[in-house]
């Protein structure tokens, strides 16, 4: 009978001589709390979206409290936010520009179609790598919810088989415009500005073929644009908010329907 309570004992003695290592490590070992940043952490939304360039809001939380970032960086947060952690580090109100996701796509089913039936795996992601995707479109969206499975604000769905933006609900958090894999989706700032709400850079007649609204180059925009904001490069148009005043020329002149204004995606 003894002879089983040797080993018994043993290895109680092990386990104890280890827990107290353990224990003895982890005090001399301890990492010092930073309390400054935990108190900031505490503020941001938690969305851990790294659209402040951190990673993460532990991240950007542990820059300002050393004082390697500015407030005002959370877009989630947004304006509240950014007023909260100014209060806290005792600086300053930083002015927040509002942005949103926009979609640059209008290809629904009735202004294109489907070049294949796909039956493989039901995302974005995988059907891009089959001929360019789905869409008859190659540069447009296929409708698999990449974006909508990404965003925790429920701010994106399909309707009929393109991605929409309710600008209400965007939070401009970014993550839908890393999980497209045809980089359709880009922020804008929330003001009213012309939007050009495609992204495809072939040649008119091959844009024509393929849908209904397609930008096809034909520079009317620009040439009615007085601010100078759109420019028509390899096809294709694009709008800097910069330089838009959102007086509607531009859309007013679009033959293909392709130019939007944002105060309209607001609707």
């Amino acid at each position: 009978m003894n002879q089983l309570w040797i080993p018994i004992v043993i290895v109680a003695v092990i386990g104890l001589i280890a827990g107290l290592g353990l224990a003895i490590a982890s005090i001399l070992m301890a990492v010092p709390k930073d309390e400054k940043a935990e108190d900031i952490e505490a503020m941001l939304p938690g969305a851990n979206c790294g659209a402040c360039g951190y990673s993460g809001c532990s991240g950007y939380a542990k820059a300002l409290a050393h004082g390697e970032a500015q407030p005002g960086l959370c877009a989630p947060g947004g304006a509240e936010v950014a007023k909260m952690v100014s209060q806290y580090l005792g600086l300053a109100d930083v002015d927040v520009e509002a942005k949103v996701a926009v979609v640059y796509c209008l290809g629904s089913y009735d202004n294109t179609s489907d070049k294949m039936e796909y039956e493989g795996i039901q995302t974005c992601a995988a059907a891009a790598q089959l001929a360019g995707g789905v869409s008859s479109c190659r540069y447009g969206c296929m409708g698999l919810g990449d974006c909508v499975r990404s965003c925790a604000y429920g701010a994106i769905d399909v309707c009929n088989g393109v991605a929409h933006v309710e600008p209400s609900r965007c939070k401009g958090c970014s993550m839908c415009v890393k999980a497209c894999p045809k980089q359709l989706i880009s922020l804008v700032p929330l003001k009213k500005q012309a939007v050009v709400r495609c992204d495809n850079c072939d040649k008119g007649a091959m844009t024509n073929k393929v849908c209904k609204v397609g930008c096809i180059g034909c520079m009317k925009c620009q040439k009615v644009c007085e601010a100078g904001a759109v420019k028509v490069e390899h096809f294709h148009a694009t709008v800097d908010p910069e330089k838009c005043i959102g007086c509607g020329k531009c859309v007013e002149a679009c033959p293909r329907h392709c130019l939007t204004m944002m105060e309209h995606l607001q609707a």
